[in-house]
């Protein structure tokens, strides 16, 4: 390996190290306070949803039907929007600004008052993460946001009401991503490259999921966990996960 590719991918991982090191310095207790709700919400019968638009959506989908992951997750997918998934991938970007696009995918999907929905966007300033949360909270639903704080005092919000992701959650967590999600630069390279907001949102998810665990546990509650599949007795103990919550979990309908 040349001395300039390992100077890159040394640059690349302190980069993203002193991301995960700020929130976990910054926002432990935001993470904290996410975690208890969603324990909250379990322990009252309550649902789990999480969204995000385009790469914002992997963070989401990291935390649902996966192995160590709450059985009770579901994704709340908009066609189109769930990673680049839909051709162009630019059209993704442009429904992300539709207004009222969010109220139409509420009104047909399960969520309900009581349950918990987390939304996810970097920069939280287009319309979808903002009428979803803004949308949820008028129906009874807690909200939990995932975002870079920066972009609010940075750039221009891209909805008509002015405001942010931010503004319209019970809990904020802040990635700490710089505007443009971009870590590195490099002398001949005309724009900035190597995004680590994946890296660190999918972070705050799991350690929001070990929270509520761990919540659930001091309370005396089973978390309702999964285990992996590929492990002896794994499909077993998910089959009477799955049966035990079947009203309450979406991805096996």
């Amino acid at each position: 390996m040349s001395d300039h590719a390992d100077d890159l991918v040394g640059r690349y991982f302190d980069a993203a190290e002193r991301l995960l090191r700020r929130v976990r310095v910054e926002e432990t207790e935001a993470i904290a306070a996410a975690g208890e709700l969603v324990a909250d919400t379990v322990g009252a019968g309550g649902r789990l949803f999480a969204f995000g638009a385009g790469h914002s959506s992997l963070a989401a989908q990291d935390v649902v039907y996966r192995a160590g992951g709450m059985a009770l997750m579901n994704l709340l997918s908009v066609p189109g929007l769930t990673g680049v998934d839909v051709r162009p991938a630019t059209l993704g970007s442009a429904l992300e600004r539709v207004e009222g696009l969010a109220a139409t995918v509420l009104d047909v999907s399960p969520l309900r008052a009581g349950d918990l929905l987390v939304v996810i966007s970097l920069s939280g300033r287009n319309a979808l993460p903002v009428e979803m949360a803004s949308e949820a909270r008028a129906r009874g639903v807690r909200v939990v946001g995932v975002t870079s704080v920066a972009y609010a005092r940075e750039t221009a919000p891209g909805h008509p009401s002015g405001t942010f992701l931010k503004d319209h959650c019970d809990v904020v967590i802040d990635s700490k991503v710089a505007v443009g999600d971009a870590e590195l630069t490099l002398d001949g390279v005309g724009a900035p490259f190597a995004s680590a907001s994946t890296v660190v949102t999918s972070a705050v998810m799991q350690s929001v999921m070990a929270v509520a665990a761990g919540a659930l546990a001091e309370r005396g509650v089973e978390p309702p966990l999964l285990r992996s599949g590929n492990v002896d007795g794994g499909r077993d103990w998910n089959d009477a996960v799955f049966e035990r919550y079947r009203d309450r979990i979406f991805h096996q309908h």
